[in-house]
């Protein structure tokens, strides 16, 4: 059974269509890209899936059971995991912080617990700052951990949102744009990460990126459209030599 499956969604904005009618599935294991020119809808799809947008037709079913049934806040702890177009950290927090933050929906402490200082909290806050520590760890970004996330650069911003999104322990990791701004050593340093993290720790991605190189290199599945229209499916070069693909791109001959 496939661990997310987009069912005929469509998304209008007053007389614009964003999303019409897109389906596709993504198989557990898998990283899956998605592709198109600016304004095909890719990132309109992510906030679907994440609930910060509501579908206008269609559904959305991830292991199981209809996304559009839980409130947003659910959608973490449900087991999707996200990193955003433009860095969404808390800059005057710590880089340790803001991926301790990425835990929250794995918390069973509540307000009252915390309030009266029950015992599981500080356990429940050691064991969050230690598994924080060993993301850290894992994408090399340890010694930075007392930093303030102002006095990093773009690309280690990048990989702090990512180590953020892991914190929650997701089953899906959504990589919107994780190539941006990053000069072509990150971009390969990045490609290796991705495909080192779906291995490690069992992840399903599914990735927006306008770096081509990249995403063909690493999905095993991409998924291409345009003016919010699946326009292609397959492997990554049957979408490379697809017909509306190159349209898309490259404009009609």
């Amino acid at each position: 059974m496939p661990l997310l499956e987009v069912r005929d969604v469509a998304v209008r904005f007053g007389g614009i269509v964003a999303l019409d009618g897109v389906s596709f599935d993504v198989e557990p294991g898998s990283i899956v890209g998605l592709i198109g020119p600016n304004g095909a809808g890719k990132t309109t799809l992510f906030n679907c899936v994440s609930r910060l947008y509501a579908c206008d037709r269609g559904d959305i079913v991830f292991d199981g059971g209809s996304l559009l049934a839980l409130p947003r806040h659910r959608i973490a702890g449900a087991g999707i995991g996200r990193t955003f177009q433009n860095v969404a950290l808390f800059r005057s927090m710590t880089v340790l912080d803001n991926v301790m933050l990425g835990a929250h929906s794995r918390s069973r402490s509540g307000f009252v617990s915390n309030a009266l200082r029950l015992p599981r909290v500080p356990r429940e806050e050691r064991a969050t700052r230690a598994r924080a520590r060993g993301i850290l760890q894992m994408l090399e970004l340890e010694s930075l951990a007392d930093k303030a996330v102002a006095t990093l650069p773009f690309g280690t911003c990048k990989r702090v949102e990512l180590a953020r999104a892991l914190a929650a322990e997701p089953k899906l990791l959504l990589l919107d744009e994780p190539a941006s701004g990053l000069n072509h050593e990150e971009v390969s340093e990045l490609s290796g990460l991705i495909r080192r993290l779906r291995e490690r720790l069992r992840l399903t991605v599914l990735l927006v990126e306008h770096h081509m190189g990249l995403v063909m290199s690493i999905s095993d599945r991409v998924v291409a459209l345009n003016f919010g229209r699946v326009i292609a499916r397959g492997t990554p070069p049957e979408v490379q030599r697809h017909p509306d693909v190159i349209e898309a791109y490259l404009g009609a001959a």
